[in-house]
């Protein structure tokens, strides 16, 4: 599953409810927290048996010195002392796609390096993948804002601005060669956090599971529970050989991490505790209801759509070509991954009745405030803001959302090269030779490799979707244009434009040069449409520059007046940067008269076999489960494959380890439930679950199905049979045991 990669869409967003009970108070396993908060929480009393500076250390080396950050948006961990990355394999996808060919699909073959001398660079595209290490977190809150307790507006964002680059030009000084400092906001500057960061830019691919493996139930399975899916592969970290940085060479050597995870494989039992470090992409916690209306109404419900025509206009295309079907593949997945993430979304935030709890939360918040002074004299009109600035902005929410996405540069690059022209013109710039010889070059990028199907696919799904808006929210040009017709008559026009902009001359880059030497007005006569779109797209451009200064002002305010009113210190939206989140092995009850389990088998897995993708359960398998031929990963008649946890992650933690009390990993996150959708904005504790891939099924697949035993002989171990029967020794009772083999071994070690 891609769910917890890199989101396909850059949501611009600006929604959350924390939907509990009581919305904006925190559930027992709520919260990405910042490592610094890790020693206030109260793990041991949950289970853990290590200390917390274990984990994270700022001034020795913890668990986080394992953790890494993929170039390619997620998370992955070291766990040899060699530079051997364990992460996903839908995170290891692009680099399968991009070494592929129409003879050697890696991605439906799997691939095993055979020994270090095999391992392949690791590139998403022309892009190679690289890693981010990173050394040092701070708070450093109080220090950004200091002097700015009277400032409001212009004057606060200044001085906010002032001292975070003092800070970081201060601490860059400081910082050893090749690191690099950032100071990042977080929940719109009511937090700032200081990051010291690496770079390894030598990413190698060492193994990878065929795709009925790593990518078995696809996206019928995508976000749900059971799931039985391997979604696993390594990769390997390699320097310079002075054991610096360097840029790809032969002659490179594996990384020695500061830190290596050791794998747990004694497997796991219900209500177990566990946790997870990672970089979750980004969350969305704290702010107004207004803003989860605009992604339940608007948002959510066009993205998910349009993503769908994207995909499947590919699908088509690749039906009759196999290299685009191969190279489609990595975009297909995250188009159907981002598909589903908006859909599921969207029935959630509904489902959960999202906005109607922030409304009500929002209610006590306006009575808390009038019964005190000194609260209306600091948040008195926070709340009244809000209002008349959503009223004046998204008074045509939806036809504001179909604007900020069409046209879709990157599947109708004709399209959005002719609006790009048209909106120079409507800014009254011209173009001299030297730019206009530049341009002709960017346009000519642009129409790089180009589908003209799916350019017209795309084009006819924003005109019907234009089309279907509501009549005070009318899109006049395209009304007029299509001649105010409905239904077939209309559809029928659409069609003819879009073929007409997708194949007819101005698919030539020296035509479309040609519309940047055009006046206004001949734009509006010859292509009415897109004036009407550039007319329309800087209007929705003005009114979010309003938004997006007035929220930046009000949001800080409406955080802390909620924080403060409920009586709790607020942990920081996810933003990419490293998080910890902790809970234990549960399952769910998915709807009425259901409930889900938390483990699965690799039995279970062969019972949804039916012999075509996605439910192609490979042979070897097949025939390793009918053998019973488990090796040390066994338990009962299967392995362990997935199971669920009530963590608390999101986009951005595929990889992500998921770790016992001692500190072991266990398994590898890779996905979140249907039912948990919606996460960005709320938690819900009595649903919301962490899928993982248990470790012992990744070392199973990769020792005895892949034949990468020299993989396996390289990763730390512990637990397993032989653990066992030592604490039995040592006085546990039997009835403890999981497996019949590891009776057999207390049988034997027993007096």
């Amino acid at each position: 599953m891609r769910s917890i990669k890199r989101s396909f869409v850059s949501l611009v967003l600006t929604v959350t409810v924390l939907f509990t009970a009581a919305p904006f108070t925190f559930a027992v396993d709520e919260g990405m927290f910042t490592p610094d908060q890790i020693a206030g929480l109260p793990l041991s009393k949950r289970g853990l048996k290590i200390k917390p500076s274990d984990i994270y250390n700022p001034s020795g080396t913890g668990l986080t010195d394992a953790i890494i950050r993929l170039s390619i948006g997620c998370t992955a961990e070291f766990v040899s002392p060699d530079g051997l990355i364990l992460t996903n394999h839908h995170c290891g996808f692009d680099a399968l796609v991009t070494a592929s060919t129409p003879d050697k699909d890696l991605v439906e073959t799997g691939f095993n390096a055979g020994s270090r001398s095999g391992e392949i660079r690791a590139m998403n595209g022309k892009d190679p993948y690289s890693i981010l290490l990173t050394q040092r977190i701070e708070d450093v809150t109080a220090k950004v804002k200091a002097g700015t307790e009277t400032l409001s507006g212009a004057d606060l964002a200044a001085a906010v601005k002032k001292n975070s680059d003092a800070l970081k030009a201060a601490e860059q000084a400081k910082a050893p060669a090749g690191s690099t400092i950032a100071i990042s906001p977080i929940d719109t500057g009511y937090f700032y956090y200081l990051y010291q960061t690496s770079e390894i830019k030598d990413i190698r691919v060492v193994y990878a599971p065929p795709r009925s493996i790593g990518v078995f139930g696809g996206d019928p399975d995508n976000f749900e529970w059971t799931r039985h899916t391997g979604d696993f592969s390594f990769l390997r970290a390699y320097v310079g050989p002075d054991g610096k940085p360097a840029d790809y060479s032969p002659n490179n050597v594996p990384y020695k991490p500061k830190k290596f995870l050791t794998m747990n494989i004694g497997g796991l039992k219900d209500n177990d505790f566990v946790f997870v470090l990672g970089f979750p992409g980004g969350t969305t916690r704290y702010r107004e209801s207004q803003s989860i209306n605009y992604a339940r109404d608007a948002s959510f419900p066009l993205l998910h759509k349009w993503l769908r025509t994207v995909s499947d206009a590919l699908k088509t295309v690749g039906q009759t070509d196999e290299a685009k079907r191969i190279a489609f593949q990595a975009d297909i997945a995250n188009l159907d991954n981002s598909r589903k993430l908006f859909e599921g979304g969207e029935h959630r935030l509904r489902l959960g009745q999202v906005v109607e709890a922030r409304e009500a939360e929002e209610a006590r918040l306006d009575t808390w405030i009038a019964a005190n002074p000194d609260r209306q004299k600091k948040y008195g009109t926070v709340l009244s803001d809000f209002k008349a600035l959503y009223a004046e902005i998204y008074g045509a929410q939806r036809r504001d959302a179909i604007m900020r996405r069409f046209p879709d540069p990157q599947w109708t690059p004709v399209f959005g090269q002719i609006v790009a022209a048209a909106t120079s013109v409507k800014d009254g710039k011209k173009l001299t030779d030297a730019e206009k010889a530049k341009k002709l070059d960017q346009i000519k990028k642009a129409f790089d490799g180009r589908e003209p199907y799916v350019e017209r696919e795309v084009i006819k799904f924003f005109l019907k979707q234009i089309d279907e808006l509501p009549a005070a929210q009318r899109f006049a040009a395209a009304d007029t244009k299509f001649e105010n017709k409905k239904g077939k008559e209309r559809r029928d026009l659409e069609a003819a434009y879009a073929t007409k902009v997708a194949d007819g001359p101005l698919v030539d880059p020296a035509k479309i040069l040609e519309l940047y030497s055009m006046s206004w007005a001949d734009i509006q006569a010859q292509h009415p449409l897109v004036a009407g779109l550039v007319d329309e797209r800087n209007a929705v451009s003005t009114r979010t520059v309003k938004l997006v200064a007035q929220t930046d002002r009000l949001r800080p305010l409406y955080m802390q007046a909620m924080a403060e009113m409920k009586g709790v210190k607020p942990y920081a939206d996810a933003n990419f940067t490293m998080r910890f989140t902790y809970g234990n092995i549960k399952g769910y009850q998915s709807r009425e008269a259901e409930f889900r389990s938390p483990f699965t088998t690799m039995k279970g897995m062969i019972e949804k076999d039916t012999g075509e993708n996605p439910f192609d359960a490979p042979q070897k398998l097949k025939d390793l489960q009918a053998s019973h031929n488990f090796g040390r990963y066994g338990e009962g008649d299967s392995v362990g494959l997935n199971f669920i946890s009530t963590t608390d992650i999101i986009g951005g933690n595929s990889g992500s380890p998921i770790l016992n009390g001692n500190g072991e990993q266990v398994g590898i996150v890779f996905d979140g439930n249907y039912e948990g959708l919606g996460n960005d904005f709320y938690f819900d504790p009595a649903v919301n679950r962490t899928i993982s891939v248990d470790i012992r099924y990744v070392m199973f697949v990769t020792e005895k199905f892949g034949g990468a035993k020299w993989v396996t002989d390289e990763i730390k171990t512990v637990g397993g049979a032989k653990a066992k029967a030592a604490a039995a020794v040592a006085g546990f009772k039997l009835d403890k045991l999981k497996t019949q083999d590891d009776r057999l071994v207390i049988k034997h070690v027993m007096p």
